[in-house]
């Protein structure tokens, strides 16, 4: 008896995990369907307009279902979790790349370091490789002196790459974690950053043409109840809320990615141990806006790529100002 009613709260504590994600998206759907559904019937003349003008109101709807697609499509991606990462390191779909161990170029030629491939990291994984194995990849990661009470996660106990955070919420550690979404119910990281920065940006226009709807339905010269337009201009200033957030979020997200950082690399940059004492203006892991923008569209879709800290040589040589042959050359793409 003792044993079931011991069993009991662990069951009906899995449930509500189970359902807290459910009834999160649920939520959303329904915020989606009421700010949707408020504008038809608030403003009568879309009726008439979507006779007139079929496909201003098709593409609108369009619009709504993308949202709500990508939204889904966002929450129920994994972020790339370290676990996941070990386990493809013995099935040989994980990349290790050690800046310290290639050629290094000259950072005003370039302007970035040029990454490749570590190749005898790589013939040393085999797949059943062990957790030695995984210590052995990740110590060519970090600077030289490191500790591994620094690497080492004190609630999974397993070796941390770098730009590697534990969640708290998901109980896991997130390769690149970014922050964890409580509108998404998922952490965002380096496996569905991208399809984060994508599902705020159809928000951000979904918004904006919703608010130019509630505006149109606020300036008709007809008749109407008073409290339909008290009832407009309440949701209208809450979408206006809601919007502001949104661009800037999108802004803010557009920087991170352009630079190569993470919203926890931002915030916490005094407190990571291998990112102290680098200039603020310095991003340790950028490799110009076009590789940047390339890694985090595409190249994190296929497998694990595993970013080492950059030497301090280079982190110096990219902390000079720049000088006309820099701009000349691109230096920052």
């Amino acid at each position: 008896m003792a044993s079931s009613s011991a069993a009991e709260p662990g069951a009906r504590l899995s449930d509500r995990t189970r359902r807290s994600p459910l009834g999160l998206r649920a939520m959303v759907l329904l915020m989606h369907v009421f700010f949707v559904g408020a504008v038809f019937l608030l403003d009568p003349t879309l009726d008439r307009r979507i006779h007139e003008e079929p496909w201003y109101i098709g593409v609108y709807g369009v619009l709504v279902l993308i949202a709500l697609a990508q939204y889904f499509y966002t929450a129920g991606s994994s972020p790339g979790y370290v676990i996941d990462a070990m386990q493809a390191s013995g099935g040989m779909h994980a990349t290790f790349i050690n800046t310290a161990t290639l050629p290094k170029q000259s950072s005003s030629k370039h302007g970035s370091l040029k990454c490749s491939t570590n190749r005898p990291g790589l013939e040393k994984l085999r797949p059943m490789s062990s957790s030695s194995s995984w210590l052995h990849q990740i110590v060519d990661l970090y600077p030289p002196g490191s500790s591994n009470r620094d690497w080492t996660c004190q609630y999974c106990k397993i070796i941390q790459p770098p730009r590697t955070r534990h969640c708290h919420d998901c109980d896991k550690c997130v390769l690149q974690f970014d922050h964890h979404c409580v509108w998404l119910g998922t952490c965002i990281g380096k496996k569905n950053h991208c399809r984060f920065w994508w599902y705020i940006f159809e928000e951000s226009i979904l918004s904006t043409w919703t608010v130019a709807l509630y505006i149109e339905s606020l300036h008709l010269d007809i008749e109407k109840v008073w409290w339909k337009d008290f009832i407009g201009v309440i949701l209208l200033a809450v979408l206006i809320f809601i919007l502001m957030f949104l661009l800037l979020l999108l802004l803010f997200h557009t920087y991170i990615a352009l630079t190569n950082q993470t919203t926890y690399e931002v915030a916490r940059r005094k407190r990571i141990f291998y990112l102290r004492g680098i200039p603020d203006r310095v991003h340790p892991f950028s490799k110009g806006i076009c590789r940047n923008i390339y890694d985090f569209c595409f190249t994190r879709e296929n497998g694990f790529v595993l970013e080492a800290v950059p030497p301090i040589e280079e982190l110096e040589a990219r902390a000079a100002p720049y000088t006309c042959r820099d701009l000349f050359c691109c230096r920052c793409c």
